[in-house]
């Protein structure tokens, strides 16, 4: 599986492929290739799913450099320049464990936000001063490039944290949209393949030095009461949705998380998602203020 990752160092944007394991270990090197002018978005849809093209364009006479990891600024996969070219939505209630006779033939979609609701780990969430109860959802983020016809393309899928105001939503259904607006934490790292059947895991939260919970999780798309192809193919029917170049950051749903168990998140309580299947860590600190 080639993954992809992109990060600026001294000003210079750059591209660099291999494990999350391998970027994140204790004392990484990375070898990165320069951008430049290079659109790397453009690039990914022209490989049109083929890796190892796309690794041969990105990398095809440019001197790659070795550059310590922690001194690379890493980027969410594929993010524009401007906030309003990237658009981050999602599904809910989409898996198996959540079925109960009030399910629907297509779940809810909702809105979360645009470029900068995304947040690498390290990073803050945000949630709204108004917020009635939080809770993690640790998902498969799918990411597509709108191309100049104004078809979004598959890209390739990483994972993040959805944050969410469960308690409004809980306390009324019509207020999706509102539980939703919420920051989002993303990987950097872009899994160039399809997305995966089965993602398990673990999610820890800590309250100053003390861990207040601890829970495990399962997702990938034999979790999903719903195809995912029927899911993505209604939503991008709406051309509204589609203009040339906009990339979109898809939460396709979540597991039971701390909520389910009666565990509510607290101003500045961090959480941890380990993604054990594939080797991704997301660990964030909320502000509710």
């Amino acid at each position: 599986m080639t993954v992809l990752y992109e990060g600026t160092h001294d000003g210079e944007r750059y591209v660099g492929f291999g494990t999350p394991e391998d970027a994140t270990a204790e004392g990484a090197t990375l070898t990165l290739y320069p951008l430049g002018d290079l659109d790397l978005r453009a690039e990914v849809l022209a490989a049109d799913g083929d890796s190892a093209a796309l690794t041969a364009a990105l990398a095809a006479g440019r001197e790659p450099r070795s550059i310590p990891a922690d001194e690379v600024s890493f980027r969410p996969p594929l993010l524009p320049d401007a906030i309003g070219d990237a658009l981050v939505s999602g599904f809910m209630q989409t898996h198996n464990v959540k079925v109960d006779a009030s399910t629907q033939s297509q779940p809810n979609w909702f809105f979360k936000g645009l470029g900068d609701t995304l947040k690498l780990s390290g990073e803050r969430l945000r949630a709204p001063r108004g917020a009635v109860a939080l809770t993690e959802e640790a998902e498969i983020v799918l990411v597509y490039v709108t191309d100049e016809g104004g078809t979004p393309q598959y890209a390739g899928y990483t994972f993040g944290n959805d944050l969410t105001d469960i308690g409004r939503f809980k306390r009324h259904a019509g207020h999706l949209s509102y539980a939703k607006l919420c920051d989002a934490g993303v990987a950097p790292w872009l899994f160039l393949g399809t997305p995966p059947s089965q993602v398990t895991g673990q999610v820890a939260i800590e309250r100053g030095a003390e861990e207040v919970w601890r829970g495990t999780f399962t997702t990938g798309t034999k979790a999903l009461h719903y195809g995912l192809r029927d899911m993505m193919s209604e939503l991008f029917s709406y051309e509204g949705l589609s203009h040339p170049g906009r990339v979109h950051y898809v939460y396709i749903g979540a597991d039971r998380a701390s909520f389910h168990d009666g565990f509510t998140i607290a101003d500045q309580d961090r959480i941890e998602i380990h993604f054990a299947t594939h080797g991704v860590t997301l660990t964030h600190t909320v502000d509710w203020r």
